[in-house]
């Protein structure tokens, strides 16, 4: 199973794609970044077309994306909001079931603790997936973190579903 895993934001939104469930292989990782001078609506032009295409391109049987949680700075929340929606968009329109998690839920299956720091997660993330270092930037090791939480986590996996 070919999973994408999505960390959202309109700045930059981190992807990163596995192949598998328990255990895990990195197949790609990256981000999408907007330039801040380009008005929101063409960022999330930018953000839905280039979701898409890595849809096309690694035809994910999933997506797994992280929920938003709560901002402290509330000039971003809504920017990000519409930038996770168009990327749900992006996934319902290529027909790509759609899984949520949220940072608990995330930080629970990498580490067993739901508080864990940010650096566990990601000695996680290089941990499973066999790798040399830390994948950077930490929007990309924070999307590949989503998608190995669902393999993680879905029941289903040793059954051959999805």
């Amino acid at each position: 199973m070919k999973i994408l895993g999505i960390d959202p934001g309109y700045g930059i939104v981190g992807y990163g794609i596995i192949e598998g469930g328990y255990q895990p292989k990195m197949i790609d990782y990256g981000v999408v970044s907007t330039p801040k001078e380009l008005s929101l609506p063409e960022r999330l032009e930018i953000i839905y077309s280039s979701i898409e295409t890595l849809i096309k391109s690694y035809t994910p049987d999933v997506v797994a994306i992280e929920e938003l949680f709560y901002f402290r700075n509330q000039t971003t929340i809504i920017p990000v909001a519409e930038a996770r929606g168009v990327i749900l968009l992006a996934c319902k329109d290529n027909n790509v079931p759609i899984y949520e998690y949220t940072p608990l839920q995330i930080k629970q299956a990498l580490t067993g603790i739901g508080r864990a720091e940010k650096a566990q997660v990601q000695f996680m993330v290089k941990t499973i997936l066999g790798l040399e270092s830390v994948p950077k930037p930490d929007d990309a090791a924070d999307a590949l973190a989503v998608a190995i939480c669902h393999g993680q986590i879905n029941p289903n996996l040793n059954n051959n579903g999805v």
